[in-house]
């Protein structure tokens, strides 16, 4: 059973809709206004930078020895999130992790459709490599959309014959642009965060015209054979439940170390409400230990 915060978490959402009605402008700044509920701890280190034209921000928490990146990329379906929204998850992460981050602003849409945010995750991946760091001790994240973007640049690193990181995390990646999962159905009552009625809007918004079956939209449909060990996480009681439970599927006949965790009554990026939530920072913890266990593993291990 659920802890009882959880149910707090779901009226806060409920009373405070994101999209509802709203704009996407409108929707970016109610964002912001919701992580503004939960800032970041006044001790962690924030430096902005610039990777090659895309705007990011190193996150590095007290006492990490930095040895370990982790390369952040944010949900919002495409057309909202930022560093900002997602700098206190991200912090939590690399404080379970013993790590610091780099997390990027890629353009959003629909004033930028794919693939501009997404070249914009490759041209940062790109320049952390040129920066010097170990692709052997790095690991690439994102949630939601930006689980999307993650597990899509891995595939496209590989495609390109890039260094592909130690490990990937993906928290309830949208994996299946076309949104054919049973789950859409299922679990769309005990959904607070994803409205399966806005899924048609933000498709258009961000990939309009475009073939939703491109490996690079869907990773889904992919070829994922040579990509590193991953681990992702999803709530059982969110619309993006088989986009999780597919694309594990589909990664472990691949010949890939997928481990897939589905997390009982959790919602859409539960981990996002840690420490408020405790199932949040259990999850954050096992991502935590996921990292430091793929970046010590020798090379020849991933």
């Amino acid at each position: 059973m659920a802890s009882p915060q959880l149910q707090n978490i779901i009226q806060m959402l409920k009373a405070r809709p994101i999209r509802d009605g709203m704009t996407f402008e409108q929707a970016r700044a109610a964002f912001e206004q919701i992580a503004s509920i939960y800032p970041i701890d006044a001790d962690i280190k924030r430096e902005k930078a610039d990777a090659n034209g895309v705007s990011g921000e190193w996150i590095t928490p007290p006492g990490v020895s930095g040895d370990t990146t982790i390369f952040y990329i944010h949900g919002g379906g495409w057309t909202v999130g930022s560093v900002n929204t997602h700098a206190r998850m991200v912090a939590n992460i690399c404080k379970a992790a013993d790590a610091r981050a780099f997390s990027i602003d890629y353009r959003l849409a629909p004033e930028h459709p794919f693939p501009a945010g997404f070249d914009d995750c490759l041209t940062a991946y790109r320049w952390l490599l040129d920066q010097g760091v170990d692709p052997e001790r790095l690991v690439i994240a994102g949630d939601s959309a930006g689980g999307n973007l993650t597990l899509a640049t891995l595939v496209r690193l590989r495609d390109e014959g890039l260094p592909l990181p130690a490990a990937a995390v993906a928290l309830s990646p949208a994996t299946d642009m076309e949104a054919t999962g049973d789950s859409v159905k299922t679990r769309r009552d005990v959904e607070p965060m994803l409205d399966p009625d806005g899924i048609e809007k933000v498709r258009e918004a961000y990939c309009p015209g475009q073939d939703v079956r491109n490996p690079y939209l869907s990773p889904l449909y992919a070829d994922l054979a040579g990509l590193p060990p991953m681990l992702i996480q999803v709530g059982d009681h969110e619309i993006l439940l088989d986009d999780a439970k597919r694309f594990a599927e589909r990664a472990t006949a691949a010949g890939v170390d997928a481990t897939l965790e589905v997390w009982d009554e959790m919602i859409h990026v539960f981990q996002f409400f840690a420490p408020m939530l405790p199932e949040g920072t259990a999850a954050i913890e096992r991502i935590g230990e996921f990292v430091k266990a793929s970046v010590s593993a020798p090379a020849s291990a991933s």
